[in-house]
């Protein structure tokens, strides 16, 4: 399972090249690498799950996060070719995009937001998050979890190269 993730907010014209090559080699070229070691293994064994974590934010845009949209975007790519390079072997390789899930990283973002605006972390999820989740609701980490297990298990071998999307309907909008 490759799942790395960094983020930094700025405009296309404020990002530092180096912070864009940073954050592109963490979230794509590491499960590139990752994904390249492991394949012969796994062609070898004539079978393997790989699992890419990607996000919301590689099949929609978001204005400040060029790298991480960029990233998200290549994973979902990079996902699909070693789909079809290891289906005659077995190799089962699929991306998961979530939305918003209830971590501590995304609660200290929400924090962090709620402090600016002077509003309760409440508030926050009803003006700024709920609006785009007609489920009105962050998901949890379970929920997640329970998906990557299925897609690892031999139930899901025949599932391959997909994008599949955990994100409450944010995108289904």
């Amino acid at each position: 399972m490759n799942n790395a993730g960094v983020q930094h907010v700025a405009s296309i014209e404020d990002l530092p090249t180096s912070t864009f090559e940073f954050m592109t080699n963490v979230m794509l070229v590491a499960p590139f690498v990752a994904t390249k070691h492991v394949f012969p293994i796994m062609k070898k064994q004539q079978s393997g799950r790989i699992i890419n974590v990607a996000s919301i934010n590689g099949l929609i845009g978001f204005a400040g996060k060029a790298a991480y949209n960029s990233s998200k975007h290549g994973v979902i790519g990079l996902t699909k070719v070693a789909a079809l390079e290891g289906a005659e072997h077995g190799i089962t390789v699929n991306a998961i995009c979530p939305g918003y899930v209830d971590t501590p990283l995304v609660r200290g973002q929400l924090e962090d937001l709620a402090n600016n605006r002077n509003v309760s972390l409440e508030k926050v999820l009803e003006q700024v998050i709920y609006p785009f989740v007609p489920q009105k609701r962050l998901l949890t980490v379970e929920e997640v979890a329970d998906y990557v297990a299925f897609i690892a298990s031999d139930k899901a071998k025949g599932i391959t190269g997909q994008a599949v999307v955990l994100d409450g309907g944010y995108t289904a909008q």
